[in-house]
């Protein structure tokens, strides 16, 4: 197969003008089919974290979190009491499983300070 002048020239021109992302996938490996090894560690290019909220009643704390996706987050309730000698609480962390709601209680003597939830794969 030969190529005319104006033909390489045309072919040169779209090569140069194409964004340096696709000139190096289709001049490299995988424009042939080889596979290439993913430089992330796994799991951390996909979504992760249950979707968590809290309310808070006088001196009582409600959260829900649900998971909707593949993986368990494991969810644990922080409570910051406002009373400096009441005692502020961690929940133990209690797995959400994929499509999964749990429920996470806990409360302080007097006033809440603050609440968080906190996610660990």
């Amino acid at each position: 197969m030969r190529w005319s002048p104006g033909a390489a020239l045309a072919a040169l021109a779209l090569l140069l003008t194409l964004p340096y992302d696709a000139v190096s996938y289709a001049a490299g490996e995988r424009a042939r089919g080889a596979a290439q090894p993913d430089p992330r560690p796994a799991g951390q290019d996909r979504p992760f974290g249950a979707e968590c909220r809290s309310s808070v009643v006088a001196s009582h704390v409600v959260a829900y979190c649900h998971n909707p996706y593949p993986e368990t987050d494991r969810v644990r309730l922080h409570i910051e009491c406002d009373r400096w000698w009441d005692i502020d609480s961690d929940s133990r962390p209690v797995a959400a499983g994929p499509a999964m709601t749990v429920r996470l209680t806990g409360r302080c003597w007097k006033e809440v300070r603050g609440v968080w939830i906190s996610h660990q794969r």
